[in-house]
């Protein structure tokens, strides 16, 4: 386990000490990537007790992020948030914006323990805080292997998009704050993959590998699969059925659940006023495979029509990459997108996503929804 306690003065028994100048390197294995926009505060410097000691001391990281070299596998984090004398609200993200968490939010002396379950890959993990007032107090990491995984393989739709990016946000970013510590969403879903190309690369393999017994993998092609591209391009009834029953029939070999999603729709309006389907057979197809292989179906395509007209041909927009000129740094010039998601949207998705588990009445992932 590995036990860090935020802020200046002494660390608590037990922790690693990481003031507000603790930068990150190898040899030490842990620390700030910057510390230019990471400060420091110790309310009190008389306590003995460790919990009084974590509560009194701790770090303003304004969208700072803190590395940890851990083995890769699935980890436990539990974080101690707030302050004794001000009102905080804190924002987690793991890797390249993962949403870990909802906003934490505490009013003063209030303070708040919470716990999620992330993936790590390439031996480090990356927490980034922000927030209109973010504290770090203390920060564990443990060892969870036997956690409960939600699998996800998709594509640029659903996707855990780079911070360089943002607010291009994929609905998988955003959906392991909606589930308790007990579920850990493993995001494997790639920018312009279809079903095929997707098997094609070792992806799926890679999934089935970690699988386990109990484990789930939410399935969404179709965006790619219509492209007239020999390496990713399907048949609706043919190929497009075939690739998608090798995720259905992996998942099953390992004692998994398999999830068919049918493909969110894109944002594009006739001069009726209603959308116009851009994927046309795929989603039917989708719809007839749930049914054959007796398969759990997210009908995303039916609830994001209803969304998108319900909002209007306007209001729309906010849910997409609809951006002004000079509105984010990240897309200075601007950008008119009618299929990847604004974070807004990626989360209005996200949330459809966790009422179908409920219908669908998708246990225990039902139950360890937050």
């Amino acid at each position: 386990m590995w036990k860090f306690d935020f802020g200046p003065g002494e660390p608590a028994d037990g922790y690693k000490a990481v003031p507000p100048d603790c930068t990150y390197t190898a040899e030490q294995g842990y620390g700030f990537e910057t510390t230019e926009h990471v400060y420091g505060r110790q309310r009190q410097n008389s306590a003995k007790d460790a919990r009084t000691r974590l509560r009194n001391s701790f770090c303003i990281p304004l969208n700072a992020s803190f590395i940890v070299d851990v083995p890769d596998g699935i980890v436990l984090v539990t974080v101690l948030l707030g302050d004794p004398l001000a009102e905080t609200l804190t924002r987690l993200q793991a890797g390249e914006g993962k949403h870990m968490l909802p906003p934490v939010h505490t009013l003063p002396g209030q303070f708040t323990e919470a716990m999620f379950a992330v993936p790590v890959r390439g031996g480090k993990l990356r927490l980034t805080i922000s927030g209109t007032a973010p504290r770090i107090n203390a920060l564990e990491i443990a060892p969870a292997p036997q956690s409960l995984r939600l699998f996800l393989a998709g594509d640029s739709t659903v996707t855990d998009q780079g911070l360089s990016g943002y607010p291009y946000t994929g609905w998988g970013q955003v959906l392991p704050a909606l589930f308790k510590h007990d579920v850990c969403v493993d995001n494997h879903a790639v920018s312009g993959r279809s079903s095929k190309s997707f098997v094609d690369e070792g992806r799926l393999d890679a999934i089935l590998e970690e699988m386990k017994a109990g484990d789930f993998l939410f399935i969404q092609f179709g965006h790619n699969d219509q492209k007239p591209d020999p390496q990713r391009a399907t048949e609706p009834f043919t190929t497009y059925k075939e690739h998608l029953r090798l995720y259905i029939d992996g998942a099953r070999s390992k004692g998994g659940t398999p999830v068919l999603i049918t493909p969110v729709h894109r944002r594009y309006f006739n001069e009726e006023g209603t959308l116009s389907d851009t994927h046309g057979d795929y989603i039917t197809a989708v719809r007839e495979l749930a049914e054959e292989a007796n398969v759990p179906l997210i009908d995303l395509s039916t609830r994001t029509q209803e969304l998108y007209e319900e909002l209007g041909s306007e209001a729309s927009k906010e849910l997409f990459m609809w951006l002004l000129p000079g509105e984010y740094m990240n897309f200075s010039g601007g950008l008119e997108d009618n299929t990847h998601f604004h974070e807004h949207g990626a989360i209005r998705i996200a949330n459809m996503v966790t009422r179908a588990v409920k219908e669908l009445d998708l246990q225990p992932l039902r139950i360890y929804l937050r």
